[in-house]
C-alpha cells in the first residue's frame, strides 16, 4: 500500500475515533473546556412523576454513568411550564442547565396565552424531541357506548351533562377534546384539574364521562375495566391496543394527534456545544437502559436533530393555534 492510501486510511480512522468521542472529548467552544466540566442540572417545569419528570430521570441518570459527571433533575412547576421555562432561559448557555418539558411548555403555551412570559421559539435552544406518544379516547365503562357512532349519539342525547376532563387548561388532553368537538359538531364540557391522574380518577369514579388520555398512562385502567377505549389518535393501530381502532378507521379524518416531549436549553448554546449535548441525549434515549423502558410505557423514541425539532415545533404551534381560534379557546 502506498504512503498516500495508508495516511488516508489513518485520517479515516482518527476521523471516526474522533466522531466517537465527541461526547466525552470534544471541546464545547472550539478550545475551551470539555463537555459537562461540571454538574448538570435538568429543569422539568412540572410536578415530580409526571412524564416529563419521568423521562428527564432516566435520561439523566444514563448520562451521568456514561459522561462521568452529575446530571441532576430539579423540579420548577407552575403556569404550565413558564415558571421552569423561565429559569432556563436567564441561565447561561454553557451546558450546565437544561430543560425538559412536553408539549404544553414547547408550543401550545404560545398558541394559547397572548401574554406568555417567555418565547420557546427565541430564547431556547431546541436540543431533540424526546419523545411522543398518542392519546386514546377512553369513556367511563358504564356508558352504554362501544364505538365513535354510539358514543356521538350519546353525547348528542346528553349535551347538558356530557363532560370531560383534563390535566389543566392548555394541556394536550384538554385541547385535543376541544379538537374533537371541533371535529364532531358535539359539545361537552371542560373541568380542568391538577394533573392526569386526577382527570383519569374523575372519568373512572364517573364524575366525568369522556378523556383522551396518554397512551401509557391509560393501559393499566384499560386492562382492569375501569375505562373503556374507543379509538387511538396515532396514525396507526398501537400495538400495546391492537384492537383499538385508530381516529381515522373510527371515521374522523386529520385527527393525528401525539403528546410529545422535548430537550432543550437557553438561547445561544454555541453549535459545538449543542452537537455534544445533542449526541449526548440521543445516545442516552437510545440506551438499552431507558429505550425499552420507555417503550414499555407507550412512548415512541423520537430521538430528532436540533434542525427537525425546530421544523417539527414550528408546525405544532401553527396547528394548535388553529384550534385554540376556531374553538375561541382562553386560558382562564
Amino acid at each position: 500500500m502506498s504512503g498516500a492510501g495508508a495516511g488516508a486510511i489513518r485520517r479515516r480512522g482518527l476521523l471516526a475515533a474522533g466522531a466517537l468521542a465527541l461526547p466525552w472529548a470534544a471541546r464545547a467552544q472550539g478550545g475551551g473546556e470539555a463537555w459537562p466540566s461540571r454538574a448538570v442540572t435538568i429543569i422539568v417545569p412540572f410536578a415530580p412523576g409526571s412524564s416529563s419528570d419521568i423521562i428527564a430521570r432516566a435520561m439523566a441518570q444514563q448520562m451521568q454513568q456514561a459522561l462521568g459527571r452529575p446530571f441532576a433533575v430539579e423540579n420548577r412547576p407552575g403556569a404550565t411550564g413558564e415558571v421552569g421555562a423561565r429559569q432556563v432561559i436567564r441561565s447561561a448557555p454553557d451546558g450546565t442547565t437544561l430543560m425538559h418539558a412536553p408539549i404544553s411548555t414547547w408550543a401550545i403555551n404560545v398558541a394559547l396565552r397572548p401574554n406568555l412570559g417567555y418565547d420557546p421559539v427565541t430564547q431556547l435552544t431546541r436540543i431533540t424531541q424526546t419523545v411522543r406518544t398518542p392519546n386514546v379516547l377512553v369513556v367511563n365503562p358504564r356508558l352504554p357506548v362501544n364505538d365513535l357512532p354510539g358514543l356521538l349519539a350519546w353525547m348528542r342525547a346528553n349535551v347538558a351533562t356530557a363532560s370531560y376532563p383534563s390535566s389543566g387548561v392548555g394541556a394536550s388532553d384538554h385541547l385535543t377534546g376541544e379538537m374533537f368537538k371541533i371535529e364532531t359538531g358535539t359539545q361537552m364540557t371542560h373541568v380542568p384539574y391538577s394533573g392526569g391522574g386526577p382527570a383519569m380518577t374523575s372519568v373512572i369514579a364517573g364524575d366525568t364521562q369522556i378523556s383522551f388520555q396518554n397512551l401509557g398512562a391509560v393501559i393499566p385502567h384499560i386492562q382492569d375495566g375501569r375505562l373503556r377505549p374507543i379509538l387511538i389518535t396515532s396514525a396507526e393501530r398501537s400495538p400495546v391496543l391492537p384492537a383499538v381502532p385508530t381516529a381515522l378507521e373510527a371515521g374522523l379524518r386529520d385527527f393525528v394527534v401525539y403528546s410529545w416531549q422535548g430537550f432543550g436549553g437557553p438561547a445561544g448554546m454555541p453549535p459545538a456545544l449543542l452537537a455534544q449535548v445533542h449526541a449526548a441525549a440521543v445516545a442516552a434515549l437510545r440506551s438499552p437502559g431507558v429505550a425499552p423502558r420507555l417503550t414499555e410505557q407507550g412512548f415512541d423514541v423520537v430521538a430528532n436533530s436540533p434542525e427537525e425539532f425546530a421544523a417539527f415545533q414550528a408546525s405544532e404551534i401553527e396547528r394548535w393555534r388553529q384550534v385554540v381560534k376556531a374553538g375561541r379557546i382562553t386560558a382562564d
